[in-house]
């Protein structure tokens, strides 16, 4: 299985401290059925932005690690791009790293808000020839209040990651509720953890998984780690027909 999103490059943005730290996330990566991950350090994040050499660097001695230790499996290259105007730009100046090379980029929304520029972006990035992937949009506080936002943005071509921990109640129950109604939309095509360290934000790949199956929602699951293959092997994604659902009048996190 492939995870599309998290953080374990060392001493590079919120997530593990040291090299030893993030050989033991990939350890336990692999106790939770994944064979290839993408690091995506953030870029461009208020606190945090991880220099495209930097990545490259540290993603390679992480690799020949693995093999030295015997650690099955691969990691990749990746940024979690924080949203803005001159992303492109950015990009064409070898700055930002999509998705294991492939076409698709990472693309993450300010917390509380979408920009009014965002569709423009996005649409931009398309035009590009870049296939933009919004990262956690069931924690975004303005989807959560009109998911109409979330589904006008996939309807000009962003794609939906979303993260194991909402769907396993890591982010408290409303946003686990949200979580399945965004689903059951077919607003979400991927699937990652968003792994950080081992104690406050853990995998729960298999466990979000797990969840799925057990609602009854496994030919989801088939979807998103489907996908999940298809972005690192940079081939189309499949999409189901957006389905629309109502505002929701409040939100409590």
């Amino acid at each position: 299985m492939v995870d599309l999103h998290s953080h374990l490059l060392w001493s590079a943005d919120d997530g593990p401290a040291t090299m030893e730290q993030t050989i033991e996330m990939l350890k336990q990566a692999v106790c939770e059925g994944i064979s290839e991950i993408v690091a995506t350090s953030h870029f461009q994040h208020p606190l945090y932005s991880v220099d495209f050499n930097e990545v490259y660097q540290k993603v390679n001695l992480i690799q020949l690690e693995l093999i030295k230790n015997n650690i099955p499996i691969k990691i990749h290259l990746g940024h979690e791009v924080r949203l803005s105007d001159n992303i492109l730009n950015l990009y064409n100046q070898l700055h930002i790293h999509t998705l294991a090379n492939s076409k698709y980029m990472l693309i993450e929304l300010p917390s509380n808000s979408v920009p009014y520029f965002t569709p423009f972006m996005l649409q931009k990035l398309t035009f590009a020839g870049i296939t933009p992937i919004i990262a956690h949009p069931e924690r975004n506080r303005a989807i959560y209040q009109n998911p109409r936002l979330l589904e006008e943005l996939i309807r000009n071509g962003a794609y939906t990651q979303i993260t194991a921990g909402s769907i396993a109640g890591l982010f408290g129950r409303n946003i686990q509720k949200f979580s399945f109604s965004l689903i059951k939309a077919n607003l979400i095509h991927t699937y990652g953890s968003d792994a950080h360290n081992l104690t406050t934000r853990p995998f729960l790949f298999k466990e979000g998984l797990r969840i799925l199956q057990k609602r009854k929602l496994s030919n989801y699951v088939n979807l998103f780690l489907e996908n999940n293959e298809c972005v690192i092997m940079n081939e189309p994604l499949t999409v189901l027909e957006p389905k629309s659902i109502k505002k929701n009048r409040w939100f409590l996190q």
